[in-house]
């Protein structure tokens, strides 16, 4: 799909703010890789500790507040 050369040149509010947060930031990028490697990326595990956390599950009936008959 090919715009017209108005809106080629178009770019939003929150693209603008966003250049300007990174112009005044400059480290900002780095900041949330480390934030994100902090939280969210990890270690794999090794099958070992994964095949012995499986086996220690209890089952657990479908509905936890019904009574066995």
């Amino acid at each position: 799909m090919k715009f017209t050369k108005q809106f080629q040149r178009y770019e939003s509010e929150i693209t603008l703010f966003i250049a300007d947060l990174k112009k005044k930031n400059p480290q900002l990028e780095e900041q949330q890789r480390a934030g994100r490697a902090l939280l969210w990326d990890k270690a794999p595990r090794d099958l070992d500790s994964q095949d012995r956390t499986n086996d220690s599950k209890v089952a657990q009936q479908p509905y936890v507040y019904q009574n066995k008959l």
